[in-house]
């Protein structure tokens, strides 16, 4: 006997095969993400046992074309497990993106600021103090200064790096004090680009 399609609107035929493709290449581009994880961020997630153990044979695995086999069977077993499963870990990684979006928009933000400090010192000083009343505007002006004359000597950019530093803190928490922007320019040395 020959199998037909009903013309019953409530029948379900299930998901058509274009549907299940991108399923798959969503499990799949998911599956990429969790493997490029750093590992204290992936222990942070709450995943299956035999996910956990295939991310750790995928990241094992340098050749390429071994590799790409072994994200297509991370994928696989991904699939066994209900779409719920996954729902947190897709949550976790969408705030993290976006929290790195914003940190990311934050620290650029800060460097045009700089920049324009550089190229414009009254306006912009200007500027931070209608924002900060409590800014230290002797010491600004001193760091741009310093960052020139380090530009044109050709010298290490500390003073370029203070700046950011005391714009950071600004933005952060609102009152700097000469004194603490120095501290915290030589803690924080390594986080600005």
């Amino acid at each position: 006997m020959k199998r037909t399609y009903t013309h019953d609107p409530d029948h379900d035929y299930g998901p058509t095969r274009t549907q299940q493709r991108r399923d798959a290449l969503a499990v799949l581009a998911l599956a990429n993400q969790l493997v490029e994880l750093p590992a204290s961020k992936l222990a942070k997630l709450d995943l299956p046992e035999d996910v956990q153990r295939e991310i750790a044979n995928t990241r094992r695995i340098t050749a390429h074309i071994a590799r790409k086999r072994q994200m297509a069977f991370l994928a696989k077993v991904m699939r066994r497990h209900e779409a719920e499963v996954f729902d947190g870990v897709r949550a976790a990684l969408g705030e993290n993106r976006e929290r790195q979006r914003q940190e990311t928009a934050a620290m650029h933000r800060l460097e045009v600021t700089r920049e324009r400090l550089l190229t414009d010192t009254d306006g912009v000083i200007g500027e931070l103090i209608e924002q900060y009343p409590n800014l230290d505007r002797q010491h600004l002006r001193s760091l741009v200064r310093q960052a020139k004359a380090e530009k044109d000597a050709n010298k290490p950019p500390r003073a370029y790096r203070e700046i950011y530093q005391l714009l950071k803190q600004l933005a952060d928490g609102g009152d700097v004090d000469a004194e603490e922007a120095a501290e915290g320019e030589d803690e924080s040395e390594h986080e600005e680009p």
